[in-house]
């Protein structure tokens, strides 16, 4: 069993900018978050990818179908792969969840392993849907490239996991729009190649 496996946080949108929680909410991508999408798109066009997931949320969606462009592939929608839902948080900016559920927001920066917003979903209940994610795409593409585009959250709890570490150190890994993390599954063994690089985008503004 092998994969490799591109990780790729969705391209920036207004909501990202504002610092607001979108969770389950479909929001679409900045002229920003396009530009930065083009970016992975041109620094990913030779990894000869054999497919390319997203979550079915718009942002991701439209993500990978720019990054998919250069390989001619369809993109497959994966709900294993969605954002965390942050159920009451969702459209609020992080000052106005402090200020609104400071109690909550407190444990949320820790954050416990049992973390769950208020009407969300848990935190430890995201780790093990995108745990059961990934082992369908080793499955399914053994031996093959993959190229997945999704959320900060999910692509955090990726990079921790083949790390040996779990959801509680979440905030010691960074996923920034448009980041590109790089790993290779084995049966025994997990490296991370690249983790949220984001030098292809520097000079994006002349893929507009």
């Amino acid at each position: 069993m092998s994969l490799r496996l591109f990780v790729i946080r969705h391209g920036a949108t207004d909501w990202s900018r504002e610092r607001r929680f979108a969770g389950w909410r479909d929001v679409r991508l900045s002229d920003e978050g396009r530009r930065q999408c083009a970016a992975v798109a041109q620094a990913l066009a030779g990894t000869n990818a054999a497919a390319v997931y997203a979550s079915p949320l718009e942002r991701t969606r439209v993500s990978a179908e720019v990054i998919a462009k250069p390989h001619r592939l369809t993109v497959q929608l994966a709900d294993a792969f969605r954002e965390m839902g942050f159920g009451a948080w969702e459209g609020l900016t992080r000052a106005e969840v402090a200020a609104r559920f400071p109690s909550e927001w407190d444990t949320w920066c820790a954050p416990p392993a049992s973390f769950t917003p208020p009407g969300g979903e848990p935190l430890g209940a995201v780790a093990e849907r995108v745990a059961r994610g990934l082992e369908d795409l080793t499955a399914d593409h053994d031996g093959e490239t993959v190229i997945l585009v999704t959320h900060a959250v999910v692509a955090r709890l990726i990079v921790l996991a083949a790390l040996g570490l779990g959801p509680e150190r979440l905030w010691i890994v960074d996923a920034a729009p448009g980041g590109i993390s790089e790993l290779e599954y084995r049966p025994d063994w997990v490296t991370v190649h690249r983790m949220n690089t984001v030098a292809h985008l520097s000079g994006m503004e002349a893929l507009a």
